[in-house]
């Protein structure tokens, strides 16, 4: 399906190489672009052609303005070509062109947008990935909703996408979890344990672990060492927290299609391990070396204990220091078994890896960045996306506490109170690396201040002007042949125009948020179509004559009918995208 912005910068691409001033010389157009103008009242299109080759060319902006705009002038669909500022052309295309692009819109139906920028590329985005020590909270819940959201952007753009879950099921927070859930089994038993002591997890989600325990062992345990009981309480609580992990995710709509052990990185039972294979790998390129390391940031140097150790020269691939690679009891680091992961996602096939992130993994970047570019040689890349906090606010009062986790809000508790839909459609209405407040009190008005409510009342709102047009206008064919045969040129006011050219932005808009990883552009250009469409709604019920069903004009219902019906295809189309229903009704 043509994107109108990518046809007209394809063209001008075209013209610029014809023209006699740039005959013989090489040109670098890859920043040529071909967007909205800032200022709706300036044209349709605005493109920096002449700016981005005044320095190559050796001329003046508008110099170049002037020849670009006596071609485009001639291009088919373009009415006007001006130029502004400095040396940016603004392009008006003719009337039949939308009128025509809207026809196009109807005919692609729900694959209007989609499939064009990916072209089948493997990529693997893994989100969430927090420890199976206990349920989600909210702030897992931001980074679930965007990896989420990102990777069925990236599905619907045409790359071929896995969504993954790192599970970190080995290390000290796993025997933690397993000490915690033995003292909830032993008080399932009967046993008075107390309050929970310091540095065991006290939330009440691992009471039924310990009934669990308790149901299939009996008193059995107790008689065991700790070396018995600790593998077997570990597995156990492993897979209950996992459970409810996966419970809780898939409350929110979250699915993913691997679960990765960190386990398996360190098995060996096949021979190697995972780590030990991919530190090979290294060593054979040369990146890896015994020596040593400056103390860290804040440590005084006569404080630090110098010691040779293996270390991934990471600094040859970008890093601002080397990394350790085992620990002094000769114990791979958590570093390492990044490098074992790496390499088993590059040996997957992936030519891209994401991996959304919490604020507070910022220091991960630059050696995560530097790890896939060392493993792959290059040829995989590696894009980290970081989440910001979540302030939870009711009437704009901070909330903290939760008796079922002990200490924070659970993700399951904001769904079951909001809704999936509001949840992942809110934590998507600012951008991942900035702060966003959730007001339990806004998420649920019906306002238009309340975005997720804005945008899906104007997908109903159209699915109710279709039943009403069914009910009182029982001869016209609204089905989808119907809507398509649709006579568009007959859409001649500006609020329709509108419509159409926002309809025409969502292609671009999906290019743009899938090669930039940023799937909130998408929520904000749904609810600016939803104004537009509730907009021309509202200039219906002032003016007669702008209402989408005339019953003395049945061609011009017709189009206007196509025309609704093209914007809640689009709407459903993102919503789904944000993981959001497009519901037929609301009450």
């Amino acid at each position: 399906m043509p994107n109108v912005f990518y046809q007209f910068e394809q063209n001008i691409k075209e013209i610029i190489q014809s023209l006699d001033i740039a005959k013989d010389i090489e040109l670098d157009l890859s920043r040529v672009a071909v967007e909205p103008p800032r200022d709706s009242g300036h044209g349709h299109l605005a493109t920096n052609a002449a700016m981005l080759l005044a320095k190559p060319l050796k001329q003046a902006p508008r110099a170049i303005a002037e020849q670009l705009v006596l071609k485009l002038e001639k291009e088919p669909g373009v009415q006007k070509a001006t130029i502004a500022g400095p040396g940016f052309i603004n392009l008006v295309l003719e009337e039949s062109f939308w009128a025509d692009h809207l026809s196009q819109i109807l005919a692609a139906g729900k694959s209007y947008g989609a499939g064009a920028t990916g072209q089948g590329v493997k990529v693997n985005v893994e989100y969430v990935s927090a420890n199976p020590t206990g349920p989600m909270h909210i702030g897992h819940c931001r980074g679930a909703v965007v990896g989420d959201a990102l990777a069925n952007l990236l599905d619907f753009a045409g790359y071929d996408v896995v969504r993954e879950y790192y599970t970190n099921d080995a290390g000290g927070q796993i025997e933690v979890l397993a000490r915690s859930a033995f003292l909830r089994y032993r008080e399932a038993l009967g046993e008075d344990v107390g309050a929970i002591p310091d540095g065991l997890y006290p939330g009440d989600y691992l009471v039924p672990v310990g009934q669990k325990l308790a149901e299939t062992h009996g008193d059995a345990l107790l008689a065991m060492d700790e070396s018995q009981w600790l593998p077997e309480v570990k597995n156990a609580a492993i897979d209950s927290m996992m459970d409810l992990i996966r419970a809780d995710l898939a409350a929110l709509g979250v699915h993913h299609d691997v679960f990765f052990s960190e386990r398996s990185l360190h098995d060996k039972s096949a021979g190697a391990s995972l780590i030990e294979n991919a530190v090979e790998r290294l060593t054979a390129m040369d990146l890896v070396y015994t020596g040593t390391l400056p103390p860290p940031k804040g440590v005084a140097p006569e404080d630090w204990e110098d010691r040779e150790q293996l270390l991934f020269r990471s600094t040859d691939v970008g890093d601002d220091m080397d990394r350790a690679l085992m620990k002094s009891n000769g114990d791979y680091t958590y570093f390492a078994a990044d490098v074992g992961y790496f390499q088993d996602k590059f040996d997957r096939g992936f030519k891209e890896m994401i991996f959304i992130l919490g604020a507070d993994h910022s220091g991960y970047v630059k050696r995560m960045e530097a790890l896939g570019k060392a493993i792959s040689s290059g040829t995989s890349k590696v894009t980290i996306r970081l989440c910001q906090l979540v302030n939870l606010l009711r009437d704009g009062q901070p909330i903290k506490m939760s008796k079922r986790s002990g200490d924070f809000i659970t993700l399951r508790e904001v769904v079951d109170e909001v809704g999936r839909d509001a949840v992942r459609f809110m934590m998507l209405y600012r951008k991942n690396d900035a702060p966003l407040d959730f007001d339990f009190a806004k998420v649920t008005e019906q306002s238009k201040d309340n975005p997720v409510f804005y945008v899906q009342y104007a997908h109903a709102r159209v699915c109710s002007v279709m039943r009403q047009a069914a009910r009182d206008m029982g001869d016209l064919d609204i089905s989808q042949d119907g809507l398509r045969r649709a006579d568009t040129s007959l859409l001649v006011d500006d609020g329709e125009a509108g419509l159409i050219r926002k309809l025409a932005e969502f292609p671009r808009i999906v290019d743009a948020a899938a090669r930039s990883h940023e799937p909130h552009r998408l929520a904000f250009y749904l609810y600016d179509l939803a104004s537009l469409l509730h907009a021309q709604w509202n200039k219906g019920r002032d003016l007669p004559n702008l209402r989408f069903i005339h019953q003395e004009n049945a061609p011009l219902t017709l189009a206007r009918l196509a025309l609704v019906h093209a914007v809640s295809t689009i709407l459903a189309s993102g919503l789904a995208i944000i993981g959001a229903d497009a519901p037929e009704e609301m009450r």
